[in-house]
């Protein structure tokens, strides 16, 4: 069976430039070496996820996400922390290695998480090739737009800032959590709705709020971290599959923690 570091050089070596000299893409947990029995790809390992990997004898999870709860992937200031301690114990003891994939797959041309995400929505034929953060949609009414990305990525507290009955025509589709400076770069010009994952309250929303009330129509839509990303790493899982034919290979949704 291959090891770890194989399913992991495998991914990496698609990637230009990469391995990155910087990157928070490391093996959380476990030790690379170790054979792999199964794959288990997932927008973030979870305790609910890891038990599963368990439960399917997958003992190589690769989490988008961090594990431990901090971007850059840092344990020290959890060293007493009874949660995390507990997480790590079930790792230890099913044999479970974290490898986080992150900017890697980011990185990948195009973005192994947007190509994901744009099949789930079945944009792909509405993607610019050249920008593909771009998508230009048929004239669509802002609700109706909403409702679909809703039922695609299957969102559990989707947020919607416009007017319902705006038709959409270009929008600027940024996953995960890319800050309002490039948030609103994306809005400028004829883009009528930026899609995002996730957002600070009060930079983003209230720059669309400002250009509303001013008489620009935008619109924005967040679907939440978690929904804005997930196909992506369901998309690597398909990726995977003929590569290591002989691996059994899972994609496990790690689901929004909230709900309305």
């Amino acid at each position: 069976m291959p090891t770890v570091q194989a399913i992991i050089d495998t991914i990496v070596t698609t990637v230009p430039g990469a391995p990155f000299a910087e990157t928070v893409d490391v093996v959380v947990t476990g030790d690379s070496a170790r054979e792999v029995t199964g794959i288990v790809t997932t927008f973030l390992a979870s305790w609910d996820v890891l038990q599963q990997a368990a439960a399917l004898s997958a003992n190589l999870i690769i989490s988008h996400e961090t594990a431990f709860y901090n971007h850059q992937n840092r344990t020290d200031w959890l060293a007493d922390n009874a949660v995390y301690l507990a997480k790590k114990q079930l790792c230890d003891e099913f044999g479970l290695v974290i490898w986080r994939l992150h900017d890697t797959w980011h990185r990948r041309q195009p973005d192994g998480i947007l190509i994901g995400v744009l099949q789930a929505l079945e944009w792909t034929e509405y993607s610019d090739p050249a920008a593909p953060t771009l998508i230009q949609l048929p004239p669509t009414r802002l609700a109706d737009l909403a409702a679909h990305i809703e039922q695609r990525l299957g969102c559990r507290r989707l947020l919607v800032l416009g007017d319902s009955d705006q038709v959409c025509s270009k929008a600027a589709l940024l996953v995960g959590a890319q800050g309002a400076e490039r948030h609103i770069r994306a809005l400028s010009g004829d883009v009528d709705v930026l899609i995002v994952g996730e957002v600070n309250e009060w930079e983003t929303p209230e720059y669309v709020r400002d250009a509303r009330a001013q008489g620009i129509a935008k619109a924005l839509i967040v679907t939440g971290h978690h929904a804005s990303e997930e196909a992506g790493m369901a998309y690597l899982a398909d990726w995977l599959r003929p590569r290591f034919p002989d691996l059994p290979i899972t994609h496990i949704p790690s689901g929004d923690p909230f709900s309305t």
